[in-house]
């Protein structure tokens, strides 16, 4: 099977059984052609031909996209996701090889938690992400923009004064709203400008960046309610390796589209993985059909029964990273 037919196939896929069916596919197709996650299995030992579950599979460090291009076959990348860092240290680089396919993904994952776009205005505080090139957060923000088709929905960069008034228009007109920004400037917004956000879904996502004080999730989630009269603050998890993203809508409580999953595994044992409970993260995204679908991240969490999660900070001494982090 080719790209464009796991394309296809993954954005259909409906039940459990036809996830974990999947995942083994795409974990024998990488295992021949992402020379990376070969080369990988291969130094662990690790024999693809004898893998049959899911808990089996081996997960690729995310530490590789710094220092490989992890590519299932060789192509021409449409464009190439970069991540943030700080000054002087590498940069995690995600080559794509069809953007179309990161849309359509982006997009059923929006649709799935929020509907259409178009019954939105979009108005995006990411002044961290705008401020440098490859964010793949910044290419769905503007994708999702445009697909509002409403002219009040855009970029407000550090327009704290220009946030705050179209906010107030949205508002008097009862239009539905979604408030998207990284966390601290949601935070310095709501220093600044706080007040009452009906019809407002307010939703954080890329944590500190080294511009404020780390927080634990409680703390960030009861002051945005407070400067915004809001009952829940809304989250989205992603980051430049993944070409899917979970949202939380109600208690820090993340959860996935059909085709992607997430694990666990021990702190001391990279190689004991869990379908739940407390430990490292351990991501499957099977849209990362061109990359490596199946990654280890520095993320510390939980995942329920039901495979929801939530993330409780990072390991020790983790770099800084644009996903939703907060200190464990």
């Amino acid at each position: 099977m080719q790209s464009s037919s796991f394309q296809s196939k993954i954005l259909s896929i409906n039940s459990q059984k036809e996830f974990e069916k999947t995942a083994i596919e795409i974990f024998q197709y990488q295992a021949i052609h992402n020379a990376v996650y070969a080369n990988f299995l291969k130094a662990i030992n690790i024999a693809p031909q004898n893998i049959y579950s899911l808990e089996k599979i081996p997960f690729l460090p995310i530490e590789f996209f710094k220092t490989h291009q992890v590519t299932t076959h060789t192509f021409k990348p449409e464009t190439i996701f970069s991540s943030s860092g700080t000054t002087g240290a590498k940069t995690s680089k995600h080559l794509v090889r069809n953007i179309a396919h990161y849309e359509r993904c982006f997009l059923k994952c929006f649709e799935l938690f929020y509907g259409s776009p178009n019954q939105y205005s979009l108005l995006a505080l990411l002044p961290s992400y705008l401020e440098r090139e490859g964010s793949s957060l910044v290419l769905m923000t503007e994708k999702l923009i445009a697909l509002t088709g409403d002219k009040s929905s855009g970029f407000f960069l550090k327009d704290y004064k220009g946030l705050a008034n179209q906010l107030e228009i949205n508002i008097d007109s009862q239009k539905k709203t979604i408030l998207l920004g990284v966390t601290y400037a949601l935070l310095d917004f709501a220093d600044k400008h706080p007040m009452p956000l009906e019809n407002t879904i307010v939703m954080e996502t890329g944590g500190m960046k080294g511009m404020r004080k780390e927080m634990i999730r409680e703390e960030i989630s009861a002051q945005l309610k407070k400067a915004f009269g809001i009952s829940e603050v809304h989250s989205e998890y992603g980051m430049t390796e993944l070409m899917s993203q979970a949202y939380a809508q109600q208690n820090g409580i993340f959860n996935c589209p059909a085709w992607m999953r997430v694990m666990v595994r021990e702190a001391n044992d990279p190689f004991s993985v869990k379908l739940e409970g407390k430990g490292i993260l351990n991501i499957v995204d099977l849209a990362n059909v061109d990359s490596c679908a199946f990654i280890s991240t520095q993320d510390v969490g939980e995942v329920n029964a039901n495979g929801s999660f939530t993330v409780l900070g990072r390991m020790d001494e983790a770099d800084i990273r644009g996903c939703n982090l907060l200190v464990f």
